[in-house]
């Protein structure tokens, strides 16, 4: 059953990008998510540009098409083009008027309610002070929307071949390290992991960035202190494993492993960053998908995987997430420079403060060269942050970073197009929700 909405979505994605797409064949061996190896055939560098990024030379939004070269490990490269000038057509993104009304969170809302419930029973230790900061971010009323937990079971259910039973509303109180062999629950461990892995990403995060908030209060760290704040992150890093080897499959382990190794590799790759990484585009987009689109996208994999689902609805559900990942990456990196702290529930321009360049800062650089100088001295002197703001806004990088996160959702949606024929009125509309969900990242305020 294929939706008018996905219909119209895949249509305006294959009239905007197909003179800019382009594909080769699968590479063998990439142990690396060597994530946009970014070429503009038509345009050659200019040694006298102040600023230069490597996917290309200085040129105008509108002057040539660039094209992202993206690949992962067992997986094949896909050109993704990056849009050119102007917005994207926001009919495209608008058009889904007989699914506009779903909501994402609605479909899945008991399972993840129970995911929850199991995490804060999990995550208890009969160590007090463990206890109290590994529950930090898990009670009730600073959870977040768990988003990632949402979207785990969305494509579960998407995958089905029959609607999830009632009795996986309940909340399933047995140990991490029992292991389960109905396939809801296994898929629910996955959602469990990915939700482990994230706030434990986000208490090291705030660590290194000397956050003092999150989600609207007090950061783990400031509480606490960073010894323990950094032990409790561990701590559910160490859960996670254990709910990760009570699964008993090879290579789910290996997938949810490899997220652990690209969180720290894009970390690593941030803190190091040479001059002139900072200025790259591509080094920008291989660490976001190191940070942010390898959770999305493998746990997405995983559940496929779980699934018993062929290699390439696999690879699907995997682009889905990438996709995703890297949109809401980008649009996090608009509101860092748009939103104000008591919004976001956390600093704003945490990014520039902590000498960090993000897409609509380089997309600005382009059409402003002062910025390139501010960029190399990671905003460290006195006055850079303010003049960095005011070139941002005499330029359009902010609305170029959201035509990036817009196509990358409307390519998130093309691929639930991609999937297997629904097995049941529930997949079908957890597919929907796939899809609304990509609205709701873009217009998102926090």
């Amino acid at each position: 059953m294929r939706s008018a909405g996905v219909h119209v979505l895949r249509l305006a994605l294959a009239h905007r990008f197909t003179s800019t797409t382009q594909c080769c064949s699968a590479t063998a061996g990439i142990s690396a998510p060597h994530l946009l190896h970014a070429t503009s055939p038509s345009s050659q560098e200019q040694p006298e540009q102040a600023c230069s990024t490597s996917y290309s030379g200085q040129v105008t939004p509108t002057s040539h098409s660039r094209t992202y070269w993206t690949s992962n490990s067992r997986l094949q490269h896909t050109a993704v083009a990056q849009p050119q000038g102007g917005s994207i057509d926001d009919q495209a993104l608008d058009s889904a008027t007989s699914i506009s009304h779903v909501d994402p969170y609605a479909v899945v809302q008991p399972e993840v309610k129970a995911i929850s419930e199991r995490l804060r029973h999990s995550v208890s230790s009969t160590v007090p002070v463990l206890k109290q900061a590994a529950e930090y971010f898990f009670r009730k009323g600073v959870e977040g929307k768990r988003l990632r937990p949402t979207l785990v079971m969305l494509m579960a259910s998407a995958l089905a071949h029959t609607p999830p039973a009632s009795e996986y509303h309940g909340v399933d109180l047995r140990p991490a390290a029992e292991p389960t062999h109905e396939l809801r629950r296994r898929q629910q461990r996955i959602a469990e992991i990915a939700e482990l892995i994230h706030v434990a990403s986000l208490l090291h995060d705030d660590v290194i960035d000397e956050a003092s908030t999150r989600r609207g209060i007090l950061s783990l760290n400031a509480t606490v202190g960073n010894k323990v704040s950094i032990l409790s992150g561990d701590f559910l890093l160490a859960r996670a494993s254990v709910t990760l080897g009570a699964l008993r499959n090879t290579e789910i382990v290996e997938l949810m492993s490899q997220i652990l190794e690209y969180l720290v590799s894009g970390e690593i790759m941030q803190m190091t960053a040479t001059q002139e990484q900072t200025l790259d585009m591509d080094h920008y987009l291989q660490k976001t998908y190191c940070k942010t689109a390898s959770l999305m996208a493998n746990c997405m994999r995983a559940v496929a995987v779980l699934e018993g689902l062929s290699p390439e609805v696999c690879n699907t559900a995997w682009s889905y997430g990438r996709h995703l990942g890297l949109a809401f990456q980008i649009v996090d990196d608009v509101l860092d420079l748009t939103g104000s702290a008591s919004i976001l529930g956390k600093p704003a321009l945490n990014d520039l403060k902590s000498g960090v360049a993000t897409a609509p800062v380089l997309f600005a650089a382009e059409q402003q060269p002062e910025l390139c100088t501010l960029i190399r001295r990671k905003f460290k002197s006195a006055g850079d942050l303010d003049r960095a703001v005011q070139l941002i806004n005499q330029s359009d990088g902010i609305q170029r970073a959201r035509d990036l996160a817009k196509h990358h959702c409307l390519m998130a949606a093309e691929m639930v197009h991609g999937l297997p024929k629904p097995a049941s009125d529930h997949a079908v509309l957890a597919r929907q929700a796939l899809i609304v969900m990509t609205h709701k990242l873009l217009d998102r305020k926090k």
